[in-house]
């Protein structure tokens, strides 16, 4: 039976797990200068043992929760034992007692994803990142063409090949498949890709454009913009391209649809007032309201998980950046800065952010401003996407 602890340190919040036993007095949490968690990782025994911790190590790295400290200085200590696909993975505090315990299966890399998620869940109580993956648009032949890699830029695939224009790729929350706009046919249509088979299928094909599609977060409905009776408008249709379900009805521009966590409202970019701005609209239908952001000209929105916060494109001075919407205040912060930075999409951790920036693939982190350049060389790349 699992228990819940919760902790107070240096006046940070801290949820734990408690998967095997449990000791009888409570653990010290050191939370060191800059809010992380301080943690100890020894190596990995068994013969893909340093492959599980290199990967492990950099998860953790990544997720913003920790620093590395030897044991002596770390309150948690993450072991363990990996061998052909069996890990056995621990974490102890500094008693010797077990705060997590468990195995997992797959390739060196999959378990050691599997065991980041759950060190970052059991000593944080937030969701980890690690094994969800990204697609992105490409030039590095010559063509837009799409591409998919993990969160952390490794394992890079080209998906398409078409010699065409391929864009706007949208990732179904369970990383299964991917939706995308395509001049195949020499006109935009929204095709889906399944990643595992890599068959591939035309799902809107109106006449006119059929372009940004954006997958519901049960994976069953794809918001897009469609031009079937004229003029660009956002539409709802199911997953495999039937039932075309019209939401707006005005003289401008509907863009770049995202769907809130619930599922029950859409945000997205509209140039119906002259300079496009954001606005949300309740899936089922109804009037759009415009989100006051203090930014004359906005685009790409991306909500976060968690409901919290929307990420966004602003323009000024002729440079684009990206800037982030505190839902319950209202607040506007930019959250880059500097080179052009365009294109925000959220992690499954409600924390990073994915954008681009010249030619390279950025990931951001919101809290601490962490910045890490996870993919180059590819040419110009755009658009990314992130699995749930």
């Amino acid at each position: 039976m699992l228990r819940k602890f919760f902790f107070v340190a240096a006046g940070c919040f801290a949820a734990f797990v408690w998967t095997s036993s449990v000791p009888a007095s409570t653990p010290t949490i050191t939370i060191s200068g800059n809010g992380s968690i301080a943690l100890a990782l020894t190596p990995i025994s068994g013969p893909d043992g340093a492959a599980v911790a290199k990967t492990l190590q950099n998860d953790l790295a990544l997720s913003g929760f920790f620093s590395l400290a030897d044991a002596s200085r770390a309150s948690m200590t993450v072991k363990g034992s990996s061998s052909g696909a069996a890990l056995q993975g621990r974490v102890v505090d500094r008693s010797g007692s077990n705060v997590l315990l468990h195995s997992y299966e797959g390739s060196p890399r999959e378990k050691a994803h599997a065991f980041a998620n759950d060190i970052i869940e059991t000593l944080t109580g937030n969701k980890g990142m690690a094994g969800s993956k990204i697609a992105f648009v490409a030039t590095r032949s010559g063509s837009k063409e799409l591409y998919l890699a993990d969160y952390d830029g490794a394992n890079v695939r080209q998906m398409t090949h078409d010699n065409t224009i391929s864009v706007a790729p949208a990732l179904s929350p369970d990383g299964r498949h991917i939706a995308y706009t395509s001049y195949l046919h020499g006109y935009a249509d929204i095709y889906t890709i399944d990643i595992a088979s890599g068959q591939r299928e035309r799902i809107v094909k109106f006449p006119g454009t059929n372009s940004g599609a954006a997958f519901s977060p049960g994976g069953d409905q794809i918001a897009c913009t469609l031009s079937r009776d004229g003029n660009p408008e956002l539409y709802v249709v199911s997953a495999n391209g039937s039932g075309a379900r019209r939401l707006t009805h005005t003289p401008g521009v509907e863009s770049s649809p995202s769907w809130s966590p619930t599922g029950n409202e859409l945000v997205y970019s509209s140039d119906d007032t002259g300079s496009p701005q954001l606005v949300r609209i309740p899936a089922g239908g109804g009037s759009g309201r415009r989100i006051a952001t203090g930014h004359s000209y906005c685009t790409k929105p991306s909500w976060s998980p968690d409901g919290r916060k929307i990420a966004f494109n602003i323009r000024e001075a002729g440079t684009f950046q990206v800037a982030v919407l505190d839902l319950a205040s209202n607040g506007v912060r930019v959250v880059t800065g500097g080179d052009e930075a365009r294109d925000p999409v959220w992690g499954p951790d409600s924390r990073h952010l994915l954008f681009t920036q010249g030619a390279n693939l950025m990931l951001l982190d919101v809290q601490t401003a962490r910045k890490v350049s996870l993919l180059g060389g590819m040419g110009s790349i755009s658009e990314p996407a992130w699995s749930r």
